[in-house]
């Protein structure tokens, strides 16, 4: 090949190389821009009054719809998810709520970067108390009787996937505002001794009632499900390779994502159900992979999010490993059921 002939290859290949990335950005931007219209066969949503009173059979979530109302805390019958979606107005990036409390983790956007904090609400949606929030938001949890509410943030990285990240993790007592800002400073008690090191992350608090929960701790490159006790301010190691549980409404079983073996690095996640009275996995009948914290919607189904068309959608499978995956509910995610 002559010089002139390479020089032409060479200037081809790159204004095709331009062509295609002057392409994905106008297609990013022009889908960016349309989060604000409604998306054809989308959902139907509309503002309206938005409560957190567990009396109305509501299930509650952060609708994805694109439309004016995207990102907003949104409320649909229980047993009628795909029902028209009534709208708070209410912004959260994650949510959850219980006994009338609720808990919105929000952005606020600033010129040079974003800052976030955490924002206990009342029954109405009304702001109670409001905190910063050290980190980008992942998890949020209500207690059962609406009195605690717990958050983890991440503090560097964004993704669970490596092990490049770092968390914190807090808890406050809706009664008195007192606040657990790091549960790393709880004592942790591995295999029944005592444990100290400085890679240790806490995420994902689950309720058992006012002082017990559980969660998860990862050190030395391994993951452990703990029982937290606020009073004692311990962290007790129960069962290896857990992430982001989820207590049963009987308090007797935990849902959770477990690393398995020959998945992807990226994909790594399965959704599990430990019995913890026998330490007993159960593999659900969901294969694909979950990042998420699931969510009981009653004593045998499992809720949690999956990616979707236009972020994410809602599922359900079985917690005992038998049917199969069902949508929920597309453009949603962060789901709370007020029964």
């Amino acid at each position: 090949m002559t010089r002139t002939a390479r020089l032409l290859t060479l200037l081809l290949a790159v204004v095709l190389l331009g062509g295609v990335g002057t392409g994905a950005v106008l297609y990013a931007a022009d889908r960016s821009g349309k989060k604000d219209q409604e998306q054809a066969g989308g959902p139907p949503v509309h503002p309206g009054a938005v409560d957190l009173d567990p009396g109305h059979g509501q299930l509650v979530f952060r609708n994805l719809a694109w439309g004016p109302h995207r990102d907003e805390i949104t409320t649909v019958p229980a047993d009628h998810p795909d029902a028209p979606r009534t709208s708070s107005g209410l912004k959260c990036l994650r949510f959850h709520a219980a006994a009338g409390t609720g808990i919105c983790l929000q952005a606020e956007h600033g010129a040079l970067e974003d800052t976030y904090r955490t924002v206990v609400l009342d029954d109405h949606l009304r702001e109670k108390h409001a905190f910063p929030a050290a980190g980008i938001p992942t998890r949020a949890r209500v207690s059962p009787s609406g009195h605690l509410a717990a958050w983890t943030v991440f503090v560097s990285g964004d993704s669970y996937a490596g092990t490049d990240f770092s968390t914190r993790t807090a808890i406050v007592d809706t009664r008195d505002w007192h606040l657990e800002d790091n549960l790393e400073t709880f004592a942790v008690v591995k295999d029944g001794h005592p444990y100290r090191a400085s890679d240790v992350n806490i995420w994902g608090v689950t309720f058992a009632d006012d002082n017990r929960f559980y969660a998860t701790v990862a050190t030395g490159g391994q993951t452990y499900l703990v029982q937290g006790d606020l009073a004692a301010r311990t962290l007790t190691t129960l069962h290896q390779n857990v992430e982001c549980p989820s207590l049963s409404p009987d308090g007797t079983r935990v849902a959770y994502k477990k690393r398995v073996a020959d998945a992807s690095p990226d994909a790594p996640w399965r959704l599990y159900v430990l019995d913890l009275a026998t330490m007993t996995e159960t593999a659900t009948a969901e294969q694909r992979n979950i990042d998420d914290q699931a969510l009981w919607a009653d004593g045998a189904t499992l809720v949690y999010s999956l990616p979707g068309e236009y972020g994410a959608d809602l599922w359900t499978v079985p917690a005992d490993g038998t049917g199969a995956p069902a949508t929920l509910t597309v453009s949603a995610v962060a789901p709370a059921y007020l029964r």
